[in-house]
C-alpha cells in the first residue's frame, strides 16, 4: 500500500494531528539533499548535481559513502512510475559502469575543492582504494503512489538494489517539518561488488609505510630503515615490503616526512644490519633513541626492520600534509592514490620515472 505519513504532536492528554502541507515543489527536495544528504539516514557527499549522461537525460543527485559505494538519486517529479523506475534503472547501468577516474572526475567538476579534500571533510579520512564497488539506487518522491511500491518490491526479490524514500512536508503553527520514511528496510550489502576498473591500479612500485607507536622518527632517518612490530597486525605488512620498493613514509599525526627505497627483506631487530656511510652494520648496536623490543616472543610479537635509501628524508618538523591524502592503521601497504602521490612527488622533488 502506499507510504502515508501522520505526525501528532501531545498537547496534555489529547494528541493533535499535525497538518500535512503540500510541497512548493519537488525541485525543493533536489537542494534540500543537494545541501545535506543525511536526510536519507547516513553521511553521503554529493559528488554530482544534474550530472549529463552520454544518452542524453540528466542525472538528479550522484552522492557516495564512507565505503566508495555510488549513490544514485532520481527524483521522481511528475513522472509516471513506469517511466521513474525505468529511467533510474538506465542510469544505474550506466553508473555501474563508471571507473574510479571516471568518479573522480565527475567529483572534481561538481566540487569546489579536490574530490579526495572534500571526502575527507566530510568522512575524516582519504577515499578508499577502490570506488563504485557497489550501486544503490534511491527513487524520492513527495508522494508515493501504489503502482511505483509494487515494481519496487518486485525489483528487489530479484536483488536490484532499488529503493524508494518519501519525504512529506507538515505545518504546526506556522513551523514546518520534513518528514522521510522508507518504502523498505535496506540493509543488505550493495550488490556489484568485485567489478573491474573500480580500483585504483597499482604502478607496481610504490609503498605507504607508517613510522610510528612512540619510534622516533630520528631513528629510521639517522640510520636508514623502518620498523613495525608488538603484534601481528603490525609486523605482518611491514614484512611483506619487496627489496627495491619505493617507499612514502608518514608519521601518523605529523605527516609525510621520506620517501627512500628499500635494500634487503624484513629481519628481526636483533638480526637486522642497515647501511650507513656505505657499510651494513648491525642496528642492535647504534645509538637509538627508541625501544625497539617487544614482550612476548615469536615472529607476531617481534619488531621487524626493513633497510632503506633514503632519496629524501626530513626531520618530522617538516612533515608534508594535506587534506584528503592517504593514511592507513597498516604499517605498510601498496600506495595506490594518484592524488597523494602526485602531491609528494612534487614536494619531495622526486621524478615519477
Amino acid at each position: 500500500m502506499p507510504v502515508e505519513m501522520r505526525m501528532w504532536r501531545i498537547d496534555g492528554a489529547e494528541p493533535r494531528a499535525l497538518t500535512a502541507s503540500a510541497l512548493p515543489a519537488e525541485k525543493d527536495l533536489h537542494e534540500f539533499l543537494k545541501r545535506d544528504p543525511s536526510l536519507l539516514g547516513e553521511r553521503l557527499l554529493v559528488i554530482g548535481s544534474e550530472v549529463i549522461t552520454p544518452f542524453g537525460p540528466r542525472l538528479d543527485l550522484l552522492a557516495i559513502d564512507v565505503e566508495g559505494n555510488l549513490h544514485l538519486l532520481e527524483l521522481k517529479r511528475d513522472k509516471t512510475p513506469r517511466d521513474v523506475v525505468a529511467q533510474v534503472l538506465d542510469y544505474g547501468s550506466w553508473v555501474s559502469t563508471l571507473s574510479r577516474e571516471d568518479v573522480i572526475a565527475i567529483a572534481n567538476n561538481h566540487l569546489s575543492q579536490p574530490f579526495e579534500a572534500a571526502f575527507e571533510d566530510v568522512f575524516g579520512g582519504a577515499p578508499p582504494d577502490e570506488l563504485n564497488s557497489g550501486l544503490r539506487l534511491t527513487i524520492v518522491a513527495a508522494e508515493l503512489d501504489a503502482s511505483s511500491e509494487r515494481i519496487v518490491n518486485y525489483l528487489r526479490t530479484f536483488g536490484v538494489p532499488v529503493n524508494a524514500v518519501f519525504f512529506s512536508y507538515l505545518e504546526d503553527e506556522g513551523r514546518r517539518y520534513l518528514a522521510r520514511s522508507w518504502l523498505a528496510a535496506d540493509e543488505e550489502e550493495p550488490a556489484g561488488a568485485g567489478k573491474p576498473g573500480k580500483r585504483a591500479a597499482w604502478n607496481g612500485r610504490d609503498w605507504y609505510v607508517s613510522f610510528g607507536g612512540g619510534r622516533p622518527w630520528e631513528d629510521a632517518r639517522q640510520f636508514n630503515f623502518v620498523s613495525a612490530g608488538g603484534g601481528k597486525f603490525y609486523s605482518q605488512t611491514i614484512r611483506s615490503l619487496p627489496v627495491g620498493a619505493r617507499i612514502w613514509v608518514n608519521v601518523p599525526g605529523s605527516g609525510y616526512v621520506a620517501v627512500g627505497e628499500t635494500l634487503a627483506p624484513a629481519a628481526r631487530f636483533d638480526e637486522a644490519t642497515v647501511r650507513i656511510d656505505g657499510s651494513w652494520r648491525p642496528l642492535a648496536e647504534q645509538p637509538l633513541g627508541g625501544g625497539y623490543r617487544h614482550r612476548g616472543a615469536g615472529d607476531e610479537n617481534d619488531e621487524w626492520v626493513v633497510p632503506v635509501t633514503w632519496l629524501s628524508a626530513r626531520p618530522e618538523s617538516d612533515a608534508f600534509w594535506q587534506k584528503g591524502m592517504f593514511a592507513s592503521q597498516h604499517s605498510a601497504c601498496k600506495l595506490r592514490q594518484e592524488f597523494t602521490l602526485g602531491l609528494l612527488e612534487g614536494h619531495f622533488g622526486v621524478s615519477n620515472d
